[in-house]
């Protein structure tokens, strides 16, 4: 997928500026530039940058559109992406939610490097990249994102309590006992964790199984 195939596609479901259009077209460049030096991205799958890594960071926007009181307030606010790697899905979401605020961390020295290079080339005045352990931020978000670090039940202590409004966490696999795990530890009520497959908007193969996991505060 091009860039301008990758555009086709999102404006049919998210209306963009200008200005945003050309930070994802910038995307491109910016990657494969950094990743023939750091490694971020598997060098087989650079060329599935926008199928394989904007797509999927935007699955999360994407399935905030099916919730619009929580879509409405992720626009405006502070979240933090937990072990971003090389900016997925921080980057991608803080492009198209302009107004909210991203803190980038990772406790990979090399990967933070790279999301702070991209972050800074395209200008991007609503992300912090943090070269951090999440246990010691000392900070509250509203919303936490991140893209398969860990299992949910490792995941999620390291954010309890650390989130104000919910969690958007990607994650393949069968990820049921994952959630009942997670539910009977830390006792979340019945109706807190919702499911949502990528692949009733992302028709790729590669999207079969992955799921966006919403916990509710």
């Amino acid at each position: 997928m091009t860039g301008n195939d990758f555009l086709a596609f999102i404006k049919a479901d998210f209306a963009l500026t200008t200005r945003q259009e050309e930070l994802f077209l910038a995307l491109d460049h910016l990657y494969r530039e950094w990743n023939a030096q750091i490694n971020v991205i598997s060098r087989k799958d650079i060329d599935g940058l926008y199928d394989h890594h904007v797509l999927h960071s935007l699955a999360i926007a994407r399935y905030l559109l099916t919730v619009p009181g929580v879509e409405e307030a992720f626009a405006k606010a502070d979240v933090l992406d937990l072990g971003t790697g090389g900016g997925f899905p921080g980057i991608p979401l803080a492009i198209l939610y302009p107004q909210a605020h991203f803190i980038l961390c990772d406790s990979v020295n090399k990967k933070t490097i790279v999301a702070q290079a991209v972050s800074q080339a395209l200008k991007l005045d609503n992300v912090q990249v943090v070269n951090a352990r999440a246990e010691s931020l000392g900070l509250n978000f509203d919303f936490v994102v991140s893209r398969a670090v860990a299992s949910l039940p490792n995941f999620y202590p390291w954010v309890k309590g650390r989130y104000d409004q919910g969690i958007l966490y990607l994650k393949g696999g069968d990820v049921n006992e994952e959630i009942a795990q997670v539910m009977a530890r830390h006792k979340l009520a019945r109706g807190k964790v919702h499911t949502w497959p990528v692949s009733s908007w992302l028709k790729d193969p590669y999207y079969d199984g992955k799921l966006v996991i919403h916990i509710e505060k």
